[in-house]
């Protein structure tokens, strides 16, 4: 697998050398140039979809709530639509030029810049605040806020850093409003003339001031004076970088010494800002940042742009295609796009190759933002000849970046990152990784296009995330929505004794598979879902909104998922189908499409009596009622012959078999032994399944007792674990009353001095859905399509001859060749073949040699299955949202999900990628 991106050549080759000076004006037509041509790159200069002119330079850009605001020259707020492109405010915001626009993370407030940073209220456009330091720092150039401290941080012309926590502001005492920069002498234009006179300023009684809002003062401790030996240009805020993985807030600061710093903000002493990490290249000024995921954008006074790589903090390219200095950055859609001095806009994709460049302005480009509105994807561009002007980049500029972001490689490379997040749940020390692996998975949403959130659950639990892809307006879904369901979170994989192959957390590729814990449960269905969304989003055809919700306590029970949803319904919105993918095949062959699932009860038994833990030799007779003998009396009363379960009323409403069903597993049991003659019989083999899918099941996990481990103890108490398995018709709370009930009943009946308590812990309701809706027909038509056999021999990962476990072949005993994990146990059954195959039955011959009748080519329909497991969430968001739910699995048999060496064949995670699409785009259409 290629990187994606070139190593860095220190020597400077991998730096881009061409021409700007000629390149043509094309605000009034398209146009080439000279050096490298437009007419050499790989997209089409994209059409001039709007222009707005303004009598000032704009200075600043930002989109949000479907308008554009801008800051100008002369201290204005402009603020227009981006559906119409009316005017819709204009407010003299403040006395000097307006410098910088930051929204927050919620959109709720706006903040501008000026010799002070006002913040304003989105939805009204009312003056909140107006802060400002004690010093004389001259412009504030940059700012910056974090939602989770309520802090506003603000980079200054005088080199420093200050910062005020808005939580604070009715705290502090009220500042000297003759203090404020409007009333300061400026050291210049209020300096003295001949004669000792100065001039007098003009009366503004339209001014800033005169907008309302709370002044507030910065407090003179809260300051970094000389943050960067020269202007400090820019910032940005990022969340989870590594190294500073208990300070989930870093801030990022470029300044005219040509440093990027990096400032672990300090959650306990009110954001103030830790030591930094300073990533230096050269002196030349840094005049503006953008972020894309871990990856920091840094263009220079010099025109080059620097890409720093923030989890291993190197610089991994530097890009020299500019003869001028590089103003503005902004990235989106896969894209980064730069605008420089000379009024020459450059494309990038993904790996760095500039693919558009164009001249947008007849000078500088001093701002820039990306957006989407309604169909159209778009550039905007402001610059020192007072225009705004829209460029359309929804056709093929959009098309070669996004194809560049999102191939199947790129997929790869992301799972490769979210595994290496380690988010085991059971484990509080890994509680952070946990939130870092949110963190990425809400980011690279974000990157897509989607509407995020983390929605907290409980308290000391992993945050669900939430994102939302909003449908095309033109589409004709009929508003619906489909919610896919999954996990971030893994069970643990300490290899304690060197029983994985490769590192769990670092995922590898072999033969075909990549290894590491999560790929198949669940890390690897998400991503291809998410990847399957970004392909529609990417070719415009998102037929309906697709809602995700990630949770990250799966492996616990869900803790914490239902309150999470519950209280964050409103947020969700409608749902009409839910999807979800964590299971695997029944082998390694077919696919699988699943309609049910058994619930789960699980309670904690034990019988305690008052006495110590007593020797059995000393105190041993028939007269001591031992906890352990209770117990076990209690647990035979349980079960009687052949595992029945002897609870009053247990089998009480459950549904007969039908006669469909009974021809899906006579179909399925009948199709694997054709493939696998050693299974034996196909009636025996059906009922297995009856027995492990549809019918109810009580199991005696482990039992404990107190005292020492020794022969002689009669134990003081004794506990047992316990599990239910429910089919439909049973409910959790009827099995537990009735549990109950019968354990109080036969312990009665003991006549013990002991105490019996029952605890229930975990529990799932039983799923049933219906596999001849439209959520299975989809899937069934889309798995039939990707999966069909293709004509071309298939091979087959592991020799026909079986390995024992401890077996070495001489292959993997070379020194050059890498190191293979041992063929693995199959996951969800033993049917596994081993094989890594999807073959045509016609290549299936029986114990005789005689091929098995189908002809090459055909189609081998999806089993409908039921599983015996259970999740938890499936059946609650289904009578939550009251829509119908699916599941898919994604992964073989021979997976290894919660055992050592677990795996996902590539070819089953890019065709699950390609099914998720089809259903995606096809099922709002029915």
């Amino acid at each position: 697998m290629a990187p994606l991106l070139p190593p860095l050549d220190t020597n400077g080759s991998n730096k881009i050398n061409d021409a700007d000076s000629n390149v043509q004006n094309t605000i009034g037509g398209a146009g080439t140039g000279d050096g490298a041509t437009v007419a050499s790159l790989e997209a089409p200069i994209p059409p001039l979809f709007h222009k707005v002119q303004n009598k000032r330079s704009i200075l600043c850009l930002l989109t949000a709530h479907e308008k554009i605001y801008a800051g100008t020259q002369n201290g204005d707020l402009l603020i227009w639509s981006l559906e119409t492109f009316e005017l819709l405010l204009k407010i003299h915001a403040h006395r000097s030029s307006l410098l910088c626009l930051h929204l927050s993370e919620d959109g709720k407030l706006l903040f501008s810049s000026a010799g002070d940073a006002i913040v304003w209220c989105t939805s009204t456009l009312d003056r909140l605040y107006s802060i400002y330091s004690t010093y004389d720092v001259g412009d504030v150039f940059c700012i910056a806020y974090s939602s989770d401290l309520q802090t506003v941080y603000l980079g200054a012309q005088n080199t420093s850093i200050q910062w005020y926590d808005l939580s604070q502001k009715d705290l502090r005492p009220s500042p000297d409003p003759t203090a404020h920069p409007s009333y300061r002498n400026h050291r210049f234009f209020d300096s003295k003339g001949p004669g000792g006179i100065s001039t007098p300023r003009p009366a503004s009684p339209s001014g800033p001031r005169t907008l309302g809002g709370q002044d507030l003062e910065i407090d003179k401790d809260h300051m970094v004076q000389y943050a960067h030996f020269g202007y400090v240009y820019c910032m940005l805020l990022a969340r989870g970088l590594s190294g500073h993985s208990d300070r989930p807030e870093t801030l990022l600061t470029g300044g005219g010494d040509g440093t990027v710093k990096l400032w672990p903000l300090n959650h306990a002493q009110d954001g103030a800002l830790n030591n930094p990490l300073v990533l230096e290249n050269g002196d030349e000024s840094v005049l503006t940042m953008a972020l894309d995921g871990t990856l920091l954008y840094c263009g220079r006074l010099d025109g080059n742009i620097d890409v720093w790589d923030l989890d291993t903090r190197q610089l991994i390219r530097i890009i020299k295609t500019y003869t001028a200095d590089i103003l503005t950055l902004a990235v989106g859609h896969g894209l980064v796009f730069g605008g420089a001095s000379n009024g020459i806009a450059k494309v990038y994709n993904a790996r760095h190759e500039n693919v558009n460049k164009w001249k947008a302005h007849e000078h500088l480009i001093l701002a820039s933002a990306v957006a989407s509105c309604h169909d159209k994807d778009i550039y905007i561009t402001g610059g020192n000849d007072g225009c705004i002007v829209v460029w359309d980049i929804s056709g093929s500029v959009q098309k070669t970046g996004m194809g560049s972001m999102i191939n199947n490689e790129k997929l790869v490379l992301s799972l490769q990152k979210l595994v290496s997040y380690r988010t085991v749940s059971s484990k509080p020390e890994y509680a952070q990784d946990c939130r870092r692996g949110a963190s990425y998975l809400r980011s690279l949403l974000k990157q897509f296009g989607a509407e995020t959130r983390l929605l907290n659950a409980e308290e000391n639990r992993n945050p669900v995330v939430f994102a939302r892809f909003r449908a095309k307006k033109d589409r004709t879904s009929r508003n619906k929505s489909i919610l896919y369901y999954g996990h971030y979170d893994v069970v643990a994989a300490d290899d304690k004794e060197r029983k994985w192959s490769t590192d769990p957390f670092e995922m590898q590729g072999i033969d075909g598979y990549v290894y590491g814990r999560g790929v198949s449960d669940n890390k690897g269905p998400t991503l291809a879902a998410v990847y399957a969304v970004a392909d529609l989003v990417a070719e415009q055809q998102l037929a309906s909104d697709i809602v995700f919700l990630i949770e990250g306590e799966e492996e616990c029970g869900s803790r914490g998922f239902q309150e999470a949803i519950l209280k964050n319904k409103i947020i969700i919105g409608d749902v009409h189908w839910i999807l979800l993918a964590n299971s695997y095949w029944l082998d390694d062959d077919i696919p699988c499409l699943t309609y049910g699932l058994r619930g789960v009860v699980r309670a904690r038994i034990e019988v305690a009596g008052e006495r110590p833990d007593l020797h059995s030799g000393v105190d041993g007779s028939k007269l001591i009622n031992e906890a352990l003998k209770d117990l076990v009396a209690l647990l035979a009363t349980l079960t009687g012959s052949g595992g029945a379960v002897n609870i009053p009323g247990f089998y009480d409403n459950i549904p007969a078999i039908t006669k469909a069903e009974d021809e899906r597993y006579r179909f399925i049991s009948e199709t694997l032994i054709r493939h696998n003659p050693d299974l034996g019989n196909a009636k025996i083999l059906s009922d297995s399944f009856k027995a492990r899918w549809r019918e109810p099941s009580l199991t005696i996990h482990r039992i404990k007792n107190s005292g020492p481990a020794n022969l002689t103890i009669i134990s003081r108490a004794a506990t047992a674990e316990i599990s239910i398995r429910l089919v439909p018709n049973q409910t959790t709370e009827a099995i537990k009353k009735s549990l109950r009930i019968a354990l109080e009943d036969a312990f009665e009946g003991l006549h013990s001095e002991n105490e019996l308590t029952i605890t229930f812990e975990q529990h799932a309701e039983p799923w049933l859905g219906d596999p001849n809706n439209e959520v299975f027909r989809t899937l069934e038509e889309a798995i039939m399509e990707v999966w069909k056999p293709s004509r071309q021999p298939r091979r087959v990962s592991y020799s026909k001859r079986k390995q024992s476990f401890g077996e070495v072949s001489n292959k993997s005993k070379s020194a050059t060749s890498p190191k293979s994990p041992k063929l693995p146990p199959t996951t969800s059954s033993t049917l596994s073949s081993g094989g890594g195959v999807i073959a045509p039955l016609t290549s299936v011959k029986d114990k005789a040699g005689r091929r098995l009748s189908q002809q090459v080519g055909s189609v081998q329909k999806p089993f409908y299955i039921r599983e015996g497991g259970s999740i938890a969430a499936i059946r609650f968001l289904e009578q939550e949202f009251n829509a119908p739910a699916a599941h898919l699995p994604c992964g073989q048999a021979s997976d290894s999900a919660h055992l050592d060496n677990e795996r996902l064949r590539i070819l089953n995670l890019y065709n699950s990628r390609e099914i998720f699409k089809r259903v995606f785009k096809e099922l709002p259409l029915r």
